[in-house]
């Protein structure tokens, strides 16, 4: 019996957008879809497992693995390498499993171009100014941090235009629909 190729979603969206929020209730409503795990150089923080939360492995051994055409994508954030390591999505994939990998624009870009059955899929806030408040809301950065974040989400939203798909979270209710029937439809 042969089983179905599984399928690739790459969701990204602007930060303070809530995907992190719709992403949990899907994968709490479908616990058939399995979120792809990342390797990174940074430290386990507490409670994370190797192969569980991320692969953790020493910034020498993931550079070689760059060169070595090892991943998807691969991206240095603040010090730290993060990537999509390809043998590990390819085996889910061929193994049947709906993978759904969170990484921002370039990134979903380069999966783009080297797996072009994957499916994107870019989270966009209901407009800049609600995006603007939510962020405000938080409290948890000062005015120059919020106006690079604000530049960020400009950036993104441009980038989103060669996603395949784009839903507004106005409302969470009707974005998790709308990604559902993405999915499944």
């Amino acid at each position: 019996m042969n089983k179905q190729h599984g399928r690739l979603f790459v969701i990204s969206g602007c930060s303070g957008v809530g995907k992190g929020t719709l992403l949990g209730l899907l994968l709490k409503q479908h616990p058939e879809l399995k979120l792809s795990i990342s390797a990174t150089t940074r430290a386990p923080r507490p409670g994370e497992k190797d192969g569980i939360n991320y692969f953790f492995i020493d910034r020498q051994e993931f550079l070689k693995e760059v060169d070595n055409g090892e991943f998807l994508e691969w991206a240095e954030f603040n010090g730290n390498c993060y990537g999509t390591k390809k043998a590990w999505v390819e085996k889910m994939l061929s193994n049947g499993e709906n993978l759904i990998l969170e990484i921002e624009t370039n990134g979903a870009l380069q999966i783009k171009q080297k797996l072009p059955e994957s499916v994107l899929i870019f989270i966009l806030p209901p407009s800049i100014e609600e995006l603007e408040h939510r962020l405000r809301g938080r409290n948890t950065e000062d005015e120059a941090a919020i106006q690079g974040r604000l530049h960020e989400v400009r950036r993104e939203i441009e980038c989103s235009k060669q996603y395949d798909y784009r839903i507004v979270n106005d409302s969470l209710e009707r974005a998790l629909g709308e990604l559902e029937s993405i999915i499944f439809g």
